[in-house]
């Protein structure tokens, strides 16, 4: 193995963090995502208030049961004339009086608009999954493409310090050649520049290495110092197909099936605001108790108990043809819904066919930047070798020397797009791209 690649194998194992850093994998990532991550979880307890609210109870559809209790006490001064033409008064007459008992009632019949109720909360039931998918997918999607940013950035920030070792050799190079009067000063302070060249890029590179760590860190929902190293390589998927993706588009967009969802719960409210022309049939009875005392009067005290019971029916009749109005209303609202459908399926089959034309393209770039940057890499090793006979200048070199950074940067950034078409694509499927 010649130096140059020793150099960048010493340096990529470095920079995946063997010496005890810990490694982060993408498929980690994602768990502690699913886990952490707020908006996932407040779309998952979002989801769970759906849940709950499906049930006959809250569609109108069980009798509701009330206890009461009231008791009414006062000290008054009092004074009756009698027909007799007597007259009694009494001062701080007491007069109390209790009622108590249980009252049930229970809507029979309301033109069939809690049916109607209990399919909408079961339909909202549906939306609220589809909404904790759509978050879950865009969250994961987010680390995912953040993973692979920083993948990117690692593997160049690896190249540059590779770049350093070489310089530095080529300073020492130059220093030996000076001492024994080869070359003259100007050269090394040359080769010192490049150095301080690299260095600064180095700086700069690792300052965006740190920055990337902390987003990730932060869409992980942890200490966004946490150090970490990443794996270097990944793998692409290549068998994707566009007739397919539109397929599993239809079936798993979580857009698409939110669309959906609403259409029908427009269409259930339709029937909800047509159950207000019937009549609306409600059973009523309970069971009180009733207690009175008087400091005067005819009656000192009385008490009863006793079942009631009875049926209200209402109708509306007219009022002012807002009933007209609001199931015009509806009727277009699921018109709306339905066009919809069609706008958002014209949008996700365009967003998947742009970004398949995208992948397609950067997967052939990945094949050509792959074949530069090794062509770059054996030029530079070429390159190197003459340099220490002191067959080429230090120009030449350092025009190899950077056309191999610039040869890795785009092989990384090559395959860096094609990762980010890839998860672009998944994610308009409905599917997790690892």
């Amino acid at each position: 193995m010649n130096r140059v690649i020793g150099f960048i194998f010493l340096l990529f194992i470095h920079s995946l963090g063997l010496k005890g850093q810990e490694i982060l994998t993408v498929k980690e990532a994602v768990e502690i995502a699913l886990e952490n991550n707020y908006d996932i979880r407040l779309s998952k307890n979002n989801f769970l208030i759906a849940q709950e609210n499906v049930s006959y109870g809250n569609a109108g559809m069980l009798p509701s049961v009330v206890g009461n209790f009231t008791q009414n006490n006062s000290l008054q001064n009092s004074s009756q004339v009698q027909a007799t033409g007597d007259t009694r008064s009494l001062n701080n007459a007491k007069n109390n009086s209790m009622n108590y008992g249980v009252s049930i009632g229970w809507t029979i019949f309301d033109g069939l608009g809690m049916f109607s109720r209990y399919d909408q909360l079961r339909e909202l039931e549906k939306q609220g999954d589809f909404q904790l998918k759509k978050v879950i997918l865009t969250r994961v999607s987010d680390v995912i493409a953040t993973y692979y940013t920083l993948v990117e950035q690692q593997n160049l920030l690896s190249a540059i310090d590779s770049s350093i070792t070489i310089s530095k050799e080529r300073l020492q190079t130059a220093e030996n050649r000076f001492s024994i009067g080869k070359v003259s000063r100007l050269e090394v302070l040359n080769v010192q520049v490049n150095l301080n060249e690299d260095e600064s890029n180095r700086l700069r590179q690792a300052d965006v290495v740190k920055n990337l760590k902390i987003n990730l860190n932060s869409l992980l929902t942890r200490d966004l110092m946490t150090d970490f190293a990443v794996v270097s390589e990944f793998d692409f998927d290549e068998g994707l197909q566009l007739a397919e993706l539109f397929d599993q588009a239809r079936k798993q967009n979580p857009d698409l099936q939110i669309i959906s969802i609403n259409k029908r719960i427009a269409e259930l409210e339709l029937k909800n605001v047509r159950s207000n022309r019937y009549p609306t049939v409600r059973l009523n009875t309970g069971y009180n108790f009733s207690e009175s005392e008087s400091s005067l009067g005819f009656v000192s005290s009385s008490s009863s108990r006793g079942l009631t019971y009875g049926i209200t029916a209402s109708i509306n009749i007219f009022d002012g043809f807002n009933q007209r109005r609001n199931e015009r209303v509806a009727k277009i609202q699921v018109d709306n819904a339905g066009l919809m459908i069609g706008q958002q399926k014209l949008l996700v089959e365009t967003s998947i066919a742009t970004a398949y034309q995208t992948y397609q393209t950067n997967m052939a770039l990945v094949v050509l930047e792959e074949k530069n940057e090794k062509i770059a890499r054996q030029n530079l090793d070429i390159t190197l070798e003459k340099y220490r006979i002191g067959t080429i200048s230090t120009v030449e070199f350092r025009d190899a020397q950077e056309n191999f950074i610039n040869a890795v940067s785009r092989f990384n950034s090559a395959k860096l797009q094609a990762k980010l078409s890839e998860v672009a694509i998944k994610e308009l499927i409905g599917q997790v791209a690892l």
